[in-house]
């Protein structure tokens, strides 16, 4: 006699206060809830129309998949290798700044969620958090530097990032100034910050964030500093009369990065890399990488999105590693992603919103949810890697 084959329930390894998580998009609902208009404006928005912002997610709605069916889809393995290092995941966690103000320990809990899921998240130069600290206790080894246009000061950062342990520097290109991000300024958001009735009352009605982060992270280490900037500490996170530095960033040029290349003994990437001709120039200096980026639309508005920019920079740089940041959400939006060229991708929003509500639980969890989505569409898509998807010609809608 026949019997019909059953499988029993596992139980629920998520922790009951994540079980309603089901998106990444569902933890940015809790962190506008819980984050003063100040804060999550500042995580959430672009700069002046927000166009660039807008862009980034709408282009992925513009590819379509074809999948193959009837294929043994069992043995599916996203393992990832880059730069001769393994990962579980072909996705990892951007850098952003002020992590510490969203979430509290921020930069260590992203490495640290990360890390449990055998990716990594890159800690950065705007961090509240010292680069020593991520490194040791988050297990971090990429940092992103905002570089001035000064080889004294670009050495001295150097040897700092050197003495921590770090053997991946990101420097970004694309920063030379600051962005006008207009939603900052009416939502009271300055950093440093200045004490005024908008963000004491931000403070009073937003009592979880105020207690449990900004309250709690100023009792256990003191008044927050802008770490990572240069090779020494700057200025506190409020301050009347301070302001933070950008001197000599429009400076920079492709001379400083032959420079950097001369002085950096570890893995150089480059990041906000949108043309083609600046993607071999990258790899002519010797760079080891590049990321595909328009700052997730927070510097120039109406920029190009870095998924439109990817085809024709991975035809100009094939045998380089080419990564992509910006407007990724779902394990779809990866897939695209990497199907297109992109050896690796990045996420930065929904990580820290899943940080800020939830702690080291909430990024493992947001991590294991992409991570999920990726699995489930490669059989769906009838793949077993993820980059078996360069066999499949993309379908542009």
């Amino acid at each position: 006699m026949e019997t019909v084959a059953t499988v029993l329930r596992k139980p629920s390894s998520v922790p009951r206060r994540l079980r309603a998580v089901l998106s990444l998009e569902d933890f940015e609902h809790r962190a506008r809830r819980l984050l003063p208009k100040s804060i999550y404006g500042y995580v959430s928005g672009g700069v002046e129309t927000d166009a660039s912002l807008r862009a980034n997610r709408d282009v992925f709605d513009k590819i379509a998949f074809q999948p193959r069916v009837l294929r043994d889809v069992s043995a599916r393995n996203s393992t990832t290798r880059l730069f001769g290092d393994t990962f579980a995941l072909p996705f990892g966690i951007a850098p952003m700044g002020f992590s510490a103000l969203v979430a509290y320990d921020g930069d260590v809990t992203l490495a640290r969620g990360a890390a449990a899921c055998g990716s990594f998240a890159i800690c950065s130069a705007a961090s509240l958090t010292p680069l020593e600290r991520v490194a040791r206790e988050g297990g971090s080894r990429w940092f992103q530097a905002y570089v001035p246009g000064d080889e004294d000061r670009i050495g001295a950062l150097l040897q700092r990032v050197t003495r921590a342990g770090f053997d991946h520097l990101v420097v970004t290109a694309d920063a030379p100034t600051a962005g006008n991000r207009e939603n900052n300024a009416r939502n009271g958001f300055d950093a440093p910050f200045r004490i005024t009735p908008q963000l004491a009352w931000q403070g009073i009605t937003h009592p979880r964030w105020t207690i449990g982060t900004l309250g709690r992270e100023m009792m256990t280490r003191g008044m927050p500093h802008f770490e990572n900037m240069e090779a020494v500490q700057g200025p506190p996170l409020f301050s009347k009369t301070v302001t933070r530095s950008t001197i000599a960033r429009d400076r920079l040029n492709w001379d400083h990065i032959r420079f950097i290349r001369a002085a950096w003994a570890g893995k150089l990437i480059l990041k906000g890399i949108l043309h083609p001709e600046d993607a071999r120039r990258a790899q002519a200096l010797g760079c080891d990488g590049i990321i595909v980026s328009n700052h997730g639309g927070r510097q120039l508005d109406f920029t190009l999105p870095p998924l439109d920019a990817l085809p024709s920079i991975r035809k100009a740089v094939p045998d380089m590693v080419v990564m992509l940041d910006s407007g990724i959400r779902r394990g779809t939006d990866v897939l695209k992603a990497i199907m297109l060229g992109a050896d690796f991708v990045f996420i930065g929003r929904p990580f820290l919103y899943a940080a800020a509500t939830n702690g080291v639980a909430g990024v493992t969890h947001a991590m294991e949810l992409l991570a999920s989505e990726v699995n489930r569409n490669m059989a769906f898509l009838g793949i077993t890697n993820p980059r078996d998807l360069r066999e499949i010609p993309p379908r542009w809608l």
